[in-house]
């Protein structure tokens, strides 16, 4: 497995966490990747496109703004 590539989407209003998570898993084919995110609508959002793409995901809520989703394939 490769490096982890981490975007830390904190402080980006939606659908800025979204975009930037669609965009990164549209470039790889397996892997991971962590994005950090600072609000429930954009683990959510984060969550459900990763999902409808294929890849499995973890979420390790540190805090109510310091939530860390691993997306992995």
């Amino acid at each position: 497995m490769g490096e982890l590539d981490i975007i830390d989407a904190r402080g980006l209003s939606c659908p800025q966490p979204a975009m930037l998570a669609r965009q990164a898993l549209q470039k790889l084919t397996e892997g991971s990747l962590e994005l950090i995110v600072d609000n429930s609508t954009a683990r959510e959002n984060v969550s459900r496109i990763a999902k409808n793409l294929g890849w499995e995901i973890s979420v390790d809520e540190r805090s109510e703004d310091d939530v860390h989703l691993l997306i992995r394939k």
